[in-house]
């Protein structure tokens, strides 16, 4: 399975790191422990830490993260269609419904098909994309304070 950087081909993790053989193994064969990355949603700014093991939809869900809308989880609905803008990932084979060859080529994955092999930077795109910032504004900080100085009527004499 080869890793994918920008949506291009790069080096291919070996059989005992590649995630889906892990997957298929139910489990760490060569004993190392899995490395954490961190994934960054570009359109909430929120960041979360990743296994290489998980995908990137399992990392956020495991930390109660609300970034990346979640739909089926197994790749048939595109719900968590994301763009990958920066770093590295190895991926599962995806629906041709919802992801087609050239879309997967740019870098347009789900995020419950990539695994981290580096620091993620993802936007969600697609037809839930209007919802993540719809929650991102509905949730702001102006950064400031406001007081209220009530005024008491002096007391009668």
């Amino acid at each position: 399975m080869p890793a994918v950087r920008f949506g291009v081909a790069a080096e291919s993790p070996s059989a005992e790191e590649s995630p889906r053989r892990l997957h298929r193994l139910g489990g760490n064969p060569s004993g190392k422990k899995p490395m954490h990355f961190v994934v960054t949603i570009d359109n909430t700014g929120e960041t979360f830490r990743c296994s290489d093991e998980s995908n990137v939809l399992q990392g956020m869900e495991q930390l109660q993260r609300k970034g990346i809308p979640v739909g089926c989880r197994n790749g048939g609905c595109g719900v968590c269609k994301v763009q990958v803008t920066e770093g590295l990932y190895t991926k599962r084979k995806m629906s041709r419904g919802v992801i087609s060859v050239d879309e997967e080529a740019s870098g347009c994955v789900l995020a419950c098909k990539i695994y981290p092999q580096s620091n993620l930077r993802v936007e969600v795109v697609g037809k839930m994309a209007r919802a993540v910032l719809a929650q991102k504004s509905m949730s702001f900080d102006f950064g400031f304070a406001t007081a209220t100085v009530i005024n008491q009527p002096d007391e009668e004499k």
